[in-house]
């Protein structure tokens, strides 16, 4: 049995189910102006996450590069390439040879900077006193700082200027 719009009442069939045009443009915009406010702190949670993340991986290079000086006995440089994206924990055998022992690749709407591209750590554990600044590209996130002394020590602060 099929239902027909012939048996409905009069004011079921007169009656038109749906939007008005009027209404969907009224919901539109009340969407554009929730999305344009959320926009910006979106962006800002996102270039936060990158600078954590790049933040611990330098932290665990860094950590790798110490625990492996020990293990090897022998001195171990990290360095970083700020235009390829890449940490390399790195064993200088003679003047010409070196030894890729780890490598790392972080964000590339990331920047690390430091006084010095590489930090020594030797199996005696001490290091090279370094102090690493995380920035995002667009510098919408904070930034952070990664401090490394001279006992081989490593420090992860909230801070630092970009």
């Amino acid at each position: 049995m099929n239902a027909s719009t012939n048996n409905l009442p009069l004011t079921l069939r007169t009656t038109n189910s749906g939007f008005t045009l009027i209404e969907l443009m009224v919901t539109i915009a009340v969407l554009a102006i929730i999305v344009g406010i959320a926009a910006p702190s979106i962006s800002t949670q996102l270039a936060n996450q990158r600078v954590k993340s790049t933040t611990a991986t330098l932290a665990n290079a860094l950590k790798e590069a110490k625990t492996e000086s020990r293990i090897l006995r022998q001195p171990l440089t990290l360095k970083y390439d700020d235009n390829s994206k890449v940490i390399k924990i790195q064993n200088i055998v003679s003047l010409k040879v070196i030894s890729t022992i780890a490598s790392y690749k972080y964000d590339q709407k990331t920047t690390i900077t430091s006084a010095s591209m590489s930090n020594q750590f030797n199996p005696n554990k001490t290091a090279d006193a370094t102090t690493y600044i995380i920035c995002d590209i667009g510098s919408k996130g904070s930034s952070r700082q990664i401090e490394v002394s001279k006992i081989g020590g490593i420090a992860i602060k909230i801070r630092g200027t970009c």
